[in-house]
């Protein structure tokens, strides 16, 4: 009995050496990345995540501005286009910037009306808050660019938006007039 208590333990040993002699001779490649793959569900289904959505979820302008080249699907491509409002609307006291805030924000609203429909379904039955259009608002208003001012709040209007103001954009639209008829009047 003794001796199979003896055959246990030498193989038990034998075992465990070749372990740790394995664990320590594992050799990982460091030289290439580790490939990790996103995945974010898009209208309906699991999509591999674009450039678009990377550029996006990044915050990094440059990355974001060269990703609007690339063909996205429309719930990445709205959320690429109101990142980069958002950035420029904040510095847009800065010429370069103000004028990339007016581009995209026309370029955003332009494509809206192809965009809104697989937003709508992918959030739910309801648009978001979509600040494009507020931020633009008040660009434009800042500019003395009244009639297109009011106009996008008018467009906000009809896809059911609010800018999340107590009065919404009708209130809006009264204070840009309150504006206009003032620098009209001095």
């Amino acid at each position: 009995m003794e001796w199979i208590v003896l055959i246990i333990l030498i193989i038990g040993g034998i075992w465990y050496w070749q372990y740790r002699q394995g664990k320590n001779n594992r050799h990982v490649d460091t030289s290439l990345p580790p490939r990790s793959t996103t995945y974010v569900f898009r209208m309906g289904r699991s999509v591999e995540a674009d450039e678009s959505f990377h550029a996006w979820t990044s915050g990094d302008l440059a990355r974001m501005i060269s990703a609007t080249n690339q063909q996205t699907n429309p719930i990445d491509r709205h959320f690429l286009l109101m990142g980069i409002v958002n950035q420029t609307y904040k510095a847009r006291k800065k010429p370069d910037m103000g004028k990339l805030c007016a581009e995209i924000a026309e370029k955003h609203l332009a494509e809206f009306p192809n965009i809104a429909p697989a937003l709508k379904n992918d959030m739910g039955g309801e648009l978001p808050r979509v600040t494009t259009f507020q931020h633009y608002a008040t660009l434009l208003t800042e500019r003395g660019e009244y009639k297109r001012a009011i106009e996008v709040c008018e467009e906000a209007l009809r896809y059911g938006l609010h800018d999340n103001t107590k009065g919404g954009f009708e209130a809006r639209i009264d204070r840009i007039k309150r504006k206009q008829k003032k620098n009209d009047t001095a």
